[in-house]
């Protein structure tokens, strides 16, 4: 093929030749992802640190023999694991159906018809056309004799355009911003740029959520406190030649105290969240993206495509030195006659049905000029005709020239206003740096107005965002009366504050932060302003989501903390933004702010669940080695208490959250529910364990476990002949009959007590508020009665019993429990509404 084609002789390859070409391995045979590949949530949910840990300390106890303590060490974690990859994986699926809907299309010529293609039917040799807005799908070379400015900052982290000629090389993955041409395609499938960046634009966004962070924190911390525990462990079990055997259950228990599930769980949540609004009209691109909604407090939205709807409408014309028909004559001319069309030159068109003419030079329009100019050289028309905004062609007019109120009042009705403007001789439309510079001394034919459509959900929706109050930052390249206007069609207050984007260029950085704070409506600014003025927000301390649909907003939603992108937007847009929103619907945001709301309140009710069981289980593991009675939890036991009592709840609170809004210092609040709970029901259990322990060996030994050390050779000797048994055979004997009793009672009350905790998080009435605000769903409550009759029940049947390593409980020992248990309550329930230990803390 011609390395060089003049666009009028553009035929492409035949049908004939794509079939020749794909068989013989010459197509873009690329997989798309809209999230990440099955691979990757396998790899992502097995190879993770605590998993290596525990299954590492599992295979050491198959080793040893001990295989009910190997399938406790790693049973929570392996189905956590599979429920996890089931849970991605449903979810991806769901997904990837409806992200067919959003995946960019190629135009592409075969047999002289340019026809629109999935990416995946070119092959090597096809010519595709790249218009404004387009991404560019495969790798190739420029074949015709237009130019076209492509954003290239997926690959070089730059946001400068690069203008690209005949022959010049364009990358898959990379966007046209304006103009348009064709390309030839050369590197396809593995081979092409594309293939590396996999959803590159996706992958250049890898914000953090507040959650997030906090969650990481968390579980680094208890990593390192677990890594110190287990060190002291280590060191005593070598001082004292502990059992292999049971150093290896120790080190099950430890590693079990770093709560891995909280990573389960947002990944389950998020899932949940992603699925969920799929159905509200919104794909969810970035798998935090939802939660992350809920911590926006500043919406910045374009006017063009978000507020209004993607359609605009000629409504009037005033020529000045022409007559009307004269004007809308040459105006058609000019729309008919330009390459790349946009919204505003396809309303012309419709409207004024112009014949095309040659043209010699041509400047497309673009979102930072705002004009756009064509060259003709014909008998009918010669000379340079420009269409633009009347604040950026004003300079360059005739001196003199008065373009009348009529500019003002269509403004300042929301009409969209543009200058059509004349130089009669034919002059360069670029500068030595092939820059485009508008011509001198233009002479003004005419003004014209457009109509925007509001879209007709855009008053409820933007008020729904101010009720809770977020605020809302109105951004567009019109001018900003007309923005303004739009805006109290929409809703919004009369009193709004406006600033222009030529105001904008002359402040200091003091200035421009200012003004971003304190305004609402933002007119006639570039797309490199809009990105500065969502910096600006960030560096104030806002969390800040950025709607748009064109290529002009994609700077801006790369620079926000969440992007948000239309259906019908540019493929570039929809390529960096987090959501988009199928169908246009713009109502489906505040869904997704309340869904963000829903899973950061599960979160917070699943962390204080998980942080309570590590903060008491620690206590309880460190206060009974220093008392010296054992080690009071067994593999066996955790993995049962994990289960019950946060396991398998915290599903039901994932799914069943509520919206709201989430507190200001989340780990603070978390505290303060953690903190007490996990105090006061170590307190409990490390009571109940030594008065059971003291008291079973006792009973077993015939003395206090605490005088064994003291007893005298002739109390020995009656001890031995009254039991038959020498007194190390009774010593291990009383201590094994005291640690299972003891571990039975606290196992018990800690299971019980978890369950408790569980209606604390979620209280069903007021009684069981103050650990947390009143929520009045039973559904978690009576899973915790659920839950805690199976656990009667697993007490009660003898083979289940066994299998968890549990003894029996007598009745007396069952009143005990179920009366420790309901004084803890109360306890605790006074603890939280007394804000005791917030004041011992400081954690008001």
């Amino acid at each position: 093929m011609a390395s060089s084609i003049p666009s009028s002789q553009i035929n492409g390859l035949s049908e004939t030749e794509v079939v020749a070409r794909r068989e013989r391995g010459q197509g873009n045979n690329v997989q798309f992802q809209s999230s990440r590949t099955y691979a990757d949530i396998i790899r992502a949910n097995v190879f993770t640190f605590i998993n290596l840990v525990l299954f590492g300390i599992g295979a050491v106890l198959v080793v040893l023999g001990l295989y009910s303590d190997a399938f406790a060490s790693v049973g929570i974690a392996f189905w956590n694991t599979v429920i996890g990859i089931a849970q991605e994986l449903r979810a991806k699926r769901a997904l990837d159906k409806i992200a067919l809907l959003t995946r960019p299309k190629a135009t592409v010529m075969r047999d002289g018809k340019p026809l629109i293609v999935d990416p995946s039917l070119i092959v090597v040799g096809d010519v595709l056309l790249v218009k404004a807005g387009d991404q560019i799908v495969v790798d190739g070379k420029i074949v015709s004799d237009t130019r076209v400015d492509v954003d290239e900052s997926l690959l070089t982290g730059e946001s400068d355009l690069i203008a690209k000629h005949k022959g010049d090389q364009v990358f898959s993955g990379t966007f046209c911003v304006n103009g348009s041409a064709y390309y030839e395609a050369q590197m396809v499938g593995e081979q092409s740029v594309a293939s590396k960046l996999t959803a590159g634009a996706r992958a250049y966004r890898a914000e953090k959520t507040p959650l997030q962070v906090d969650i990481e924190f968390i579980v680094q911390l208890l990593v390192m406190v677990t890594l110190l525990i287990g060190t002291l462990f280590g060191l005593a079990a070598l001082v004292v030649s502990q059992p292999l055997t049971e150093s290896a259950r120790i080190a099950a228990v430890i590693a079990g105290l770093i709560p891995n599930g909280l990573f389960f769980m947002t990944t389950i949540a998020y899932g949940m969240g992603a699925v969920r609004m799929a159905g509200q009209g919104a794909l969810i691109q970035h798998a935090n993206a939802v939660e992350s909604m809920s911590n926006v407090n500043v919406l910045c939205l374009d006017k063009t495509g978000t507020l209004t709807a993607n359609r605009i409408n000629l409504v009037d014309t005033v020529p000045y030195s022409i007559s009307d028909e004269e004007f809308r004559r040459i105006l058609g001319i000019y729309a008919a006659s330009a390459s790349s069309g946009n919204r505003t030159s396809d309303a012309l068109h419709e409207a004024l049905k112009g014949d095309k003419q040659t043209t010699e030079e041509e400047v497309p329009f673009s979102s930072e000029r705002k004009w756009s100019a064509i060259t003709f050289d014909t008998a009918e028309h010669k000379g340079v005709y420009v269409l633009g905004a009347p604040e950026m062609l004003r300079p360059n007019l005739n001196k003199g020239t008065d373009v009348g109120k009529k500019l003002s009042e269509w403004e300042d009705q929301g009409m969209r206003v543009l200058l059509f403007t004349e130089h009669k001789a034919i002059v360069g439309l670029h500068n030595d740096k092939e820059e485009p510079q508008l011509p001198s001394d233009l002479v003004a034919l005419g003004a014209i107005a457009f109509s925007d459509e509001l879209r007709p959900e855009a008053e409820a929706t933007l008020k729904r965002f101010a009720d809770t109050g977020i605020q809302l930052k109105i951004i567009s390249g019109d001018n900003p009366n007309t923005v303004a206007a739009l805006a109290r069609q929409a809703g919004l207050s009369s009193d709004i504050q406006i600033v222009s984007g030529l105001d904008l260029e002359g402040m200091t950085p003091g200035e421009f932060a200012e003004a971003a704070e304190n305004n609402t409506i933002f007119g006639r600014i570039t797309p490199q302003q809009k990105e500065r003025l969502v910096g600006a927000l960030r560096a104030s301390g806002h969390y800040v989501a950025m709607i748009g649909d064109g290529v002009n907003d994609v700077l801006s939603l790369k620079r926000a903390q969440i992007g948000v992108a239309m259906q019908s937007g540019s493929q570039a847009t929809r390529g960096v933004a987090d959501i988009i929103l199928l169908n246009d619907s713009f109502a489906a945001l505040p869904s997704a702010f309340n869904e963000g709301q829903r899973i950061v309140m599960g979160m917070l009710d699943i962390i204080r669940l998980f942080l309570a069981r590590v903060v008491y289980q620690t206590i309880i593991i460190v206060a009974i080695a220093i008392i010296g009675l054992g080690f009071p939890i067994t593999p066996v036991h955790q993995s049962l208490l994990s289960l019950i009592t946060v396991g398998l709840p915290t599903l039901g609170l994932a799914a069943w959250s509520h919206a709201g809004k989430p507190p200001r210092g989340s780990l603070r609040t978390v505290l303060r529910f953690v903190i007490p709970a996990g105090i006061s029901l170590a307190t409990v259990g490390v009571t109940i364990y030594v008065i059971y322990f003291v008291a079973t060996f006792t009973n077993s030994a015939g003395t206090n476990v605490f005088n064994v050390r003291s007893l005298t050779h002739n109390q020995v000797v009656a001890l031995e002949s009254s039991r038959g048994q020498t007194i190390i055979e009774i010593i291990d004997t009383a201590q094994t009959e005291a640690l299972a009793v003891a571990r039975t009672v606290l196992t018990s009350v800690t299971t019980l007590a978890g369950l408790v905790l569980i209606v604390f998080v979620e209280p069903p009435t007021q009684f069981w508020t103050g650990g947390d605000e009143y929520s009045g769903d039973w559904r978690p409550t009576i899973v915790a009665i659920g839950l805690a009759i199976l656990y009667v029940v697993i007490m009660l049947v003898p083979s289940l019993r066994y299998t968890f390593e549990l003894t029996e409980l007598t009745g007396r020992d069952w009143v005990i429990v179920l009366a420790v248990v309901a004084l803890w309550t109360m306890l605790q329930r006074f603890l939280w509404r007394a804000k005791v230990f917030d004041k011992l803390l400081r954690l008001t």
